[in-house]
């Protein structure tokens, strides 16, 4: 009987341990995603400073073509 307890214990330390294992995958996986979430905000900050330049860009086309 003692036998049967410790070794039920021993699969229930098993299991803890399983589902601490599965937390820091979670966790992981959480952290992946931000960090991509992240790099998608970056380039689309960067998008958006190359729609500026282009845009500065024409205006000073333009305002170069009514100086003449």
């Amino acid at each position: 009987e003692e036998k049967r307890e410790r070794e039920r214990e021993r699969e229930r330390e098993r299991e803890r341990e399983r589902e601490r294992e599965r937390e820091r995958e979670r966790e992981r996986e959480r952290e992946e995603r931000e960090r991509e979430r992240e790099r998608e905000r970056e380039r689309e900050r960067e998008r958006e400073r190359e729609r500026e330049r282009e845009r500065e860009s024409r205006c000073r086309l333009l305002m170069n073509y009514k100086c003449f």
